[in-house]
């Protein structure tokens, strides 16, 4: 009885291979001699996609040379294909899923994995009804995940439907990329355009973003406004103060009529403290992270490509530091909080600051079940990593390793608070807003230092009362409207996942809400990579533009819609 387990590659093969007790190498496989196996286990791998759809070619001749009275290709069957560089791989994976007795599909655990494990398997031409299919589920490469997961394998067949949606996925990115660049190609060729367009399903709705941003600032054309502020002096000090409720004014005659009305005047007059208000607030700790809101922030903080943060934490999980990255989730289970929390001091020793961690009890803004799907969010394992293997990991992993480690680390901190002082100022009859706030318990906040500065600033009122007289200094700045602000490659995979908010047609809302925007979280990096390697979208210093290329594309969909 022979068992098979298909990973995806040959890292995952090892370290599948690193959790057994003896095995042994060959060509392409690996022999495995353990308790938790049955005997005649072996360990075979892809290299990914082993099976892809074949081109137009394939189909018909006539398509190797593009032709508008060709379109649209619209096969009655699908065709797949092994490329020349992976025969001799899958010729090694075929032979021994067709002495297999069972298969176990130990690919990622996600709709891509399924992909690649069915296709394979589907390529190969056995007979699956007569097989025993299992399924390992893991978040985790370490020793103890894999063998847990070998343990309470699961039926392979209850994910069959995954394998179905990626590859439906699959056919429809084929079918839009191979009709829509030659159509949009030859149809700009006509109007003497030279050059290939490559259209996609994905990837040109998300360069549309950007191009409809960009036209956006292009276009934008300043518009000038008044403010109504006050200076105001209490106490020998002085604060700022704005109108409160804030409006703008168009221009000088309004902003005058507002102030007639309100019975005062430019430069300085007497004021009153109306209003002292001091209200102590708490501020939880951020979510944890999925990967898009990881790809967003080291963006922002460190100007990281999502590309770039994708292979830094599919590192960390293949070194076993962090857990399965594709992720859409930012919740975990009970069963990873406790692991968390017996672990608390070995993970504290890699903060430099010493910092409490009281809550240790779970909490429903981070764990809950019923919100893992798939995955749990990306937390660090029970592997701890000493500071000499932190010190040669590359600065990025560095930096994306500590920003998890330390947000994790917050959901046991107590929260943030401070007091917020209000402070109402009436000049004439018109009301003047100022607030500050005061920290009075760092809590998880003081796991991160850059926010120091924001404290310390807003910090800065004076001891008043009500009824106190005051000085006011009421000044009418003039300003100017703002363009929009453009897109970084952190803000795009934001808006990815969230595009649809701003659609008319409830329907297609609807339907991008339930599968959270376009693209998936282990698909958008790559997306913005192809865009920016094809020549579309161009970065500078962090914001993301189109090219010239991109906006002929662009205007070519706008006319001419798919």
């Amino acid at each position: 009885m022979t068992t098979v387990i298909l990973a995806e590659k040959p890292s995952q093969a090892r370290s599948y291979v690193e959790a057994f007790q003896r095995s042994t190498k060959k060509q392409g496989y690996y022999i495995i001699n353990d308790s938790l196996l049955p005997p005649d286990t072996i360990i075979t791998f892809g290299f990914g996609h082993l099976v892809e759809l074949a081109a137009p070619e394939a189909y018909d001749a006539k398509y190797k040379h593009w032709s508008l009275s060709n379109l649209p290709i619209f096969p009655a069957h699908y065709q797949f294909i092994v490329p020349t560089d992976k025969k001799a791989q899958f010729k090694i994976v075929k032979e021994w899923l067709s002495k297999a007795d069972t298969i176990v599909v130990a690919t990622d655990s996600d709709r891509e994995g399924e992909n690649i494990a069915w296709s394979i398997m589907n390529q190969a031409k056995i007979n699956l009804k007569q097989k025993t299919i299992k399924r390992l589920w893991i978040n985790s490469l370490e020793k103890d995940a894999i063998r847990s997961g070998f343990k309470a394998l699961k039926d392979g067949w209850a994910f069959y439907p995954k394998y179905q949606e990626a590859q439906t996925r699959q056919i429809s990115d084929w079918l839009i990329g191979m009709n829509g660049s030659p159509l949009y190609t030859l149809l700009l060729r006509q109007n003497g355009v030279r050059g290939v367009y490559s259209i996609g399903r994905v990837q040109t709705p998300t360069l549309y973003m950007v191009y409809q941003r960009d036209q956006a600032i292009k276009n934008f054309k300043p518009e000038p406004y008044f403010e109504l502020n006050a200076e105001i002096l209490a106490n020998q000090q002085k604060f700022n103060a704005k109108l409160d409720p804030y409006q703008r004014f168009k221009d000088e005659t309004g902003l005058m009529t507002f102030m007639q009305a309100k019975h005062v005047q430019k430069g300085s007059q007497d004021g009153l403290i109306k209003d002292v208000q001091k209200q102590g607030k708490k501020s939880a700790s951020p979510r944890l992270f999925s990967l898009s809101a990881l790809q967003t922030m080291i963006n922002r903080r460190y100007h990281a490509s999502a590309a770039d943060v994708l292979k830094a934490v599919q590192a960390l999980y293949e070194a076993k530091y962090l857990s399965y990255p594709r992720t859409d989730s930012q919740y975990i289970t009970d069963q990873e909080f406790t692991y968390l929390r017996q672990n608390l001091a070995r993970y504290q020793k890699l903060v430099s600051k010493e910092i409490a961690l009281p809550q240790i009890e779970p909490q429903s803004r981070y764990v809950n079940g019923k919100k893992v799907q798939e995955h749990h969010a990306i937390i660090m394992t029970k592997t701890v990593p000493s500071q000499e293997q932190l010190a040669k990991l590359s600065k990025l992993e560095q930096q994306v390793y500590d920003l998890v480690l330390r947000t994790t680390l917050a959901m046991f901190a107590d929260p943030y608070e401070y007091e917020e002082t209000t402070i109402i100022t009436q000049v004439g009859d018109a009301n003047f807003k100022a607030t500050g706030k005061v920290p009075t318990k760092q809590g998880w906040q003081a796991l991160f230092d850059d926010h120091k500065a924001d404290q310390q600033e807003a910090a800065t009122l004076p001891i008043v009362h009500q009824g106190d007289q005051v000085q006011a200094n009421l000044q009418t700045p003039q300003k100017e409207t703002t363009p929009p602000v453009p897109f970084t490659e952190g803000t795009l995979i934001t808006a990815m996942k969230t595009a649809g908010k701003t659609l008319d047609d409830e329907e297609a809302q609807a339907i991008l809400k339930d599968v959270q925007g376009i693209g998936t979280s282990a698909t958008r990096a790559n997306i913005l990579e192809i865009l920016k390697k094809r020549g579309y979208l161009v970065t500078e210093k962090n914001k993301l533009h189109v090219s010239e290329a991109g906006i002929t594309l662009c205007k070519a969909v706008e006319l001419e819609p798919l």
